[in-house]
């Protein structure tokens, strides 16, 4: 089986600074690295470090070889990554001394997808496969339901959060992955507890992932709830902590395990993910994570 990814490819210019720059200040940074970014790209990296088939679907400018050649290089195969005469995306993230991030995003080609693009690309995708999207490229809902009629099941990570598009594609969505604000801001609540208990009453047959943190992990769907804690770890960077969730995740269920030790080892990639700078080079292995839950659980 194979996951699609309908996903964002950025380069991410990282500065670490003591503080965010605040309005009218100029400030140096500490340290400057340009890597390889994007919720979509990172998911990808994720998925392949994880064991699963992943095909990228997106578009970079045509001189950013680099970019294909390091997602090949991590496992994720481009043959469906358009090359157009359009800037790729990037990102210009703050990172403080508190492991806390601030993004500038620039969608560039990654808003510059085609319906023939999606067409051709799922042309060959199959019942039991899967498609994962964010909220960070064009033809959302167009893909969504191309995937539909063709049985394949859909994931979407509706981030960076957009209500009313989240509401207007659920009806096309099997699995929602979520972070707590983006839940509260999709149901309209003003806490956790209220939110896990909306939503089945809200979408009955949605199933969705809720992260929470450092507070760990709720699947619900309908009556059935699943909770798994999160690993205590030193923070050093958050910036892909949910993509290699999201990566962990989607490879685990495909491989048939069971939702609680499906989310155990996700909250391990994550927790592994979270000690290390920069994005898709700080998601784990599998190797890494084995070792990680033999060493903590």
């Amino acid at each position: 089986m194979t996951i699609y990814n309908l996903g964002s490819i950025n380069l991410d210019h990282l500065y670490q600074l003591d503080h965010f720059v605040r309005p009218g200040e100029t400030m140096a940074s500490n340290s400057y690295q340009c890597l390889l970014g994007g919720k979509g790209a990172n998911q990808s990296v994720a998925l392949a470090k994880a064991g699963a088939t992943v095909k990228h679907i997106g578009a970079v400018h045509h001189s950013d070889q680099a970019v294909l050649r390091q997602l090949e290089d991590l496992g994720v195969d481009t043959s469906l990554v358009a090359q157009l005469d359009v800037p790729t995306g990037h990102a210009i993230i703050q990172l403080n001394k508190q492991a806390e991030n601030c993004i500038i995003l620039y969608q560039g080609a990654n808003h510059a997808l085609t319906q023939e693009q999606v067409d051709q690309a799922l042309s060959t995708a199959e019942p039991g496969d899967w498609i994962l999207l964010q909220n960070e490229t064009n033809l959302i809902e167009y893909t969504m339901k191309k995937a539909q009629q063709q049985g394949v099941k859909v994931a979407f990570n509706p981030a960076p959060m957009d209500a009313a598009l989240t509401k207007q594609v659920l009806e096309l969505v099997d699995l929602l992955i979520v972070n707590e604000v983006e839940a509260m801001d999709l149901i309209g609540t003003t806490d956790i507890d209220s939110t896990i208990a909306a939503f089945p009453k809200v979408y009955p047959e949605l199933a969705v992932l809720m992260t929470l943190g450092k507070a760990g992990v709720y699947y619900f769907k309908g009556s059935e709830t699943v909770f798994a804690a999160a690993f205590s770890v030193q923070a050093v960077d958050t910036t892909a902590a949910g993509d290699t969730f999201i990566g962990f995740i989607l490879s685990s269920l495909m491989k048939g395990e069971e939702m609680k030790n499906a989310i155990t080892r996700a909250c391990a990639a994550s927790a592994i993910c979270v000690t290390r700078l920069g994005a898709a080079s700080a998601i784990p292995t599998q190797d890494e994570v084995t070792e990680f839950l033999a060493k903590n659980t």
